[in-house]
């Protein structure tokens, strides 16, 4: 059995193939990585001081080729888009903007770079073919499967049927050769190539300086798998010449068994391209390897990571070899969690980078872009409140508190959604000008570089400055800065774009984590982990979906005619993640899978195929185990209990205090909350915890129910103003001027400025509407049932108070009631209180006993509230027979506005009824308010009450709602 790694084999047959003349040899390498362990091995096996040889990756290798420099993406991107704007026009088609262009032009671009690297004419593969005999005049060296894929695509574009998607597709196929060619020749022109373009010339034999080789007296390249056209066709031509060697890292048990996906791109570089294998037959490992691999199904995809804190222990007992222990990730999600869990005092390092999209910094740099945006598309003059909080609380902002607050305290009390932007000139904080508008790309970058600089101040400031922080912050700046560059001559982009494009780059943007690359744990991915091997190896992330792939790179070459001309297609990224998974078993002493097994959008739950197959195929031992999260049930809570006593007492003494200057009023919604909660009465009164401040951009019955009564209010205040006598024609008149009256009413509701404009939003368009025919309904119930009527007051025209005696602790006691009427009117001689109500309150109530009762499902208390007015009018005026009037715009046309109790002996509350109504409330009241302010009964939560899911005081009584409500 083999036991000796493969680069230290390697290293083994250069020292005795070249000894001192290692030094003419180019190692060429698939990463950087395996160099520095190759160059330990060799310097470890020599046992002396020698020249090393020179190492390459394999572009580095390829570029030496050719003296042009490569273009970067940008500069790609916008030559692309000049030439297909060109050939738009000469279709007589309109041109597209960047921004447009853009998703294209990345997919075109991987299209061109793929032909490219796999040596395939454009021409023939943008073919369009349907005939079949022309197929098979046009491409006679394709075989019976290949024509039967191109066949087999372009038969779905049945001729007379074609969607309008397809129509698209064919125009862009049409021009795709042209402007395949164009680029190439705009670049050559420009002076400037690609790595493909560098591939393909030198394959093809264009290279400006194909002789680069000869520098060399031989060249071995080491570790690779899966080959592109060029790098196949130029490896066969140098080994037939004597100058390379290829050492391929493999195992018999997948490249002999053809069956083994593992093993297609090696079984294709030996036996189809003719390469040999340096260090001879591949060694038998695998197929008799009986060692132990556990796999662990973890209760989650974080919980991966979080658990190798217990398994890592006993791995990290020798960290000083760098083949000791090794993580790798098939999922690379999961690098922060894990990095957050490794044992303490841990040395490792990471060859993945951490993603710039996963920082703080990332937040506040899109943050930033969005407000960008969002200036763009809202001509600059506001900013979403949502986003402007974000800012002044985000850990990167470093706002300062006092200024912080101020701001938030002026947007809810002028309860902006939009913000004025003139407004936000912050004067603390890692960058003040956050909210300066900027109209141009140049601008922005400017901006952004600002923004960096500001941040690594502040940090630096505050010493909270980490080395990661600052390693993303210069990578960061480096990407900005080549986005300057290829900005730089190009034509003036539009701000959204700009600020897409600059989003889209920064987020493949990542840091590396230095740390010794041969000492400690070795954090990598899959495609990192090539030629290296460990005695101790984790992989996580191992589920299906992530362990092979199944997403595929955006192309506009379907897939039958990939196949056709041999592109690669998905059966070749599973193939290699095979062959990296599978050789990643070979060596190991250890070996643990771990994967996530729950089930979500994301995950399958399902173990990879790979660990599966083998699980049936190998002789290895599996131990399988599952990670179960401890569950602790909580006890259930202590209901909360307030005595009143001490401060709670003296404060409640202050309702029955006879100094006016220093009396609490109990207001119908004081008693009505009572009822609903004596605890909800105690936080909100007596404690007085305000609900916190907020902006809803929800649909709100409140704003709706504001919105209304300020119409109503405005509507009856200038008939009452222009008649004495309010007919029913004179309320129709009202009728057309209702939308107007709304939306002043609504400005009024969110504090606009007195002339300027109101511009609703779509929500505030839906509320409009439906506060329209609320009012509507009002006004018409008034005009054909209630009219000819007489004003005698309305809303916030006057304070009703009145002294409501009571017994507390045998002494006599009164509380001071108040209100505030929405209106009152006289109709034939009787006098009515009118509460408007936009909600789902009801006319209807079951009985007196669930009327005058603690609050329940079955309460009414809209009711109780109008008999509460109902008191203070006729008390306070000496008003006899005054009628409560409810009116419900869901039910006034169906029910009327009289309550009414329901069921077989059901009766309107009217006349007699109405009286004994009245005196049963009065009783009602008397014993609620004696019981609130006994000393004895404490405040309790009424567990029976119906609370809503929004309410604030929520996380003090929700927990002890009663089991029927839970």
């Amino acid at each position: 059995m083999m036991t000796s790694p493969f680069l230290r084999q390697v290293a083994a047959d250069l020292l005795s193939r070249f000894g001192d003349d290692l030094k003419d040899v180019a190692v060429v390498l698939t990463n950087k990585r395996p160099g520095v362990f190759l160059r330990k091995h060799l310097a470890d096996l020599a046992g002396k001081p020698l020249w090393s040889p020179a190492f390459f990756t394999v572009q580095e290798f390829f570029a030496q080729s050719s003296p042009l420099p490569q273009s970067n993406v940008l500069a790609q991107f916008f030559t692309l888009h000049r030439l297909h704007n060109g050939l738009l026009r000469e279709e007589g088609l309109p041109e597209e903007t960047p921004d447009e262009f853009y998703p294209l032009a990345e997919t075109i671009l991987a299209d061109f770079a793929q032909l490219d690297y796999d040596l395939v004419d454009p021409g023939e593969v943008y073919a369009e073919l349907r005939d079949i005999a022309l197929l098979q005049q046009r491409f006679p060296h394709l075989s019976a499967e290949q024509q039967r894929f191109m066949r087999q695509f372009w038969e779905s574009f049945s001729v007379g049927k074609q969607t309008a998607i397809q129509q698209k597709f064919l125009q862009l196929w049409g021009r795709l050769p042209r402007l395949y060619r164009q680029f190439k020749v705009a670049l050559a022109e420009q002076g400037l190539t690609t790595p493909a373009m560098t591939y393909r010339d030198l394959a093809e034999g264009r290279a400006a300086n194909p002789g680069f080789i000869d520098a060399y007296k031989k060249m071995a390249f080491v570790g690779f798998n899966a080959l592109s056209r060029c790098e196949a066709k130029l490896f066969s031509q140098w080994q037939e010449a004597g100058k390379a060697l290829f050492y391929f890292d493999g195992d018999s048990y997948y490249v002999d068994d053809g069956l083994q996906e593992a093993g297609l791109f090696l079984r294709k570089n030996i036996g189809q391209h003719g390469l040999r294998n340096a260090l001879g037959d591949f060694p038998s490992v695998l197929a008799v390897k009986t060692d132990r691999v556990d796999v662990i199904a973890a209760s989650g995809a974080v919980a991966q990571a979080k658990m190798l804190s217990t398994l890592l222990p006993t791995a990290t007992a020798d960290t000083a070899s760098p083949t000791r222990t090794a993580i790798i990730l098939a999922d690379e999600s999961l690098l922060i969690p894990l990095l957050q869990s490794l044992p303490e005092g841990a040395d490792f390092n990471v060859t993945v980078g951490y993603p710039l999209a996963q920082s703080t910094l990332f937040g506040f740099i899109d943050l930033w872009l969005r407000v960008q945006q969002y200036y763009a598309t809202h001509g600059g003059a506001t900013v979403h409140h949502l986003d402007v909080e974000a800012v002044l609380t985000h850990p990167v902002g470093g706002v300062a508190e006092e200024e912080r607050r101020n701001i938030q305290q002026h947007i809810h009390a002028n309860q902006w959604l939009e913000v004025p932007a003139e407004g936000l000139l912050l004067n603390s904080g890692s960058y003040p000008a956050f909210f300066a508008e900027r109209k141009s790309s140049g601008a922005l970058l400017e901006a952004l570089h600002g923004l960096l600089e500001g941040v690594l101040e502040q940090r630096q400031r505050d010493g909270a400055l980490q080395h990661i922080e600052a390693a993303l912050l210069m990578a960061t700046k480096k990407a900005v800065n080549l986005l300057h560059q290829g900005l730089a001559g190009q034509p003036s982009l539009s701000v959204g774009f700009a600020c897409s494009l600059i989003r889209k780059v920064l987020q493949g943007v990542s840091a590396p984590i230095e740390g010794e690359p041969l000492n400690g744990i070795q954090i990598m991915g899959l495609l990192e982990s090539r030629c290296l091997d460990f005695d101790e190896v984790f992989i996580i992330g191992a589920n299906e979906g992530a362990l092979p792939k199944i997403t595929a790179a955006p192309t506009f070459i379907p897939d039958s005619i990939r196949r056709a001309h041999g592109l690669p297609v998905l059966e070749n990224q599973d193939a290699l993640s095979a062959y990296l998974f599978y050789r990643l078993l070979q060596l190991p002493e250890r070996v643990t899978v771990v994967y996530n097994r729950v089930v979500d959008e994301r995950n399958s739950g399902e173990l990879s195929r790979f660990v599966r197959q083998l699980g049936f195929e190998s002789r290895l031992t599996w131990r399988r185990r599952v990670q179960w999260q401890q569950v602790r049930t909580a006890s259930p809570p202590t209901p909360l209990s307030v005595a009143k006593t001490g401060a709670v007492w003296q404060q409640m003494q202050r309702y029955l205090a006879v100094d006016a200057a220093d009396r609490l009023r109990l207001s119908a919604s004081g008693l009505t909350t009572y009822l609903q909660s004596p605890l909800l009465f105690f936080l909100k009164y007596i404690a007085e915890i305000k609900e916190p401040p907020k902006l809803s951009e929800e649909f709100e019955l409140n704003k709706l129910g504001s919105v209304v009564h300020s119409t109503m209010q405005t509507v009856y205040e200038r008939l009452r103003a222009q008649h004495e006598t309010i007919e029913a024609a004179h309320i129709r008149q009202q009728l057309s001027q209702l939308p107007q009256l709304c939306l002043e009413a609504l400005a009024k509701e969110l504090k606009v400025p007195a002339g300027r404009k109101v511009t609703p939003n779509s929500v505030h368009r839906i509320l409009l509407k439906i506060a329209t025919e609320y009012a509507a309904v009002y006004l018409r119930h008034d005009a054909s049932e209630v009219a000819p009527l007489h004003i005698m007051e309305l809303e916030n025209e006057r304070d009703y108070a009145m002294e409501f005696p009571i017994t507390v602790g045998g002494e006599t006691k009164t509380v001071c009631l108040y209100g505030i009427i929405d209106r009152v009117d006289v109709v034939a001689g009787k006098t009515r209180i009118v509460d408007y109500k936009t909600g789902r309150d009801e006319l209807k109530f079951s009985g007196y006993d669930t009327l005058f009762a603690p609050a329940s499902a079955k309460s009414n208390k809209a009711m109780i509230q109008t008999l509460f007015y109902t008191l203070l009018y006729e008390q306070v005026t000496g008003t006899h027979d005054v009628e409560p009037n409810l009116y419900v715009a869901r039910k006034l046309r169906n029910e009327g506005s009289l309550f009414y109790m329901g069921g077989r002996s059901g009766f309107v509350v009217e006349g007699v009824a109405l009286e004994d109504a009245k005196a049963r409330f009065v009783e009602f009241l008397r014993r609620t308010l004696e019981e609130l302010f006994n000393p004895d009964i404490p405040f309790r939560h009424n567990g029976n009450a119906v609370l809503f899911p929004n309410d604030p005081y929520q996380e003090f009584v929700g927990q002890y709602q009663a089991d029927d409500e839970t």
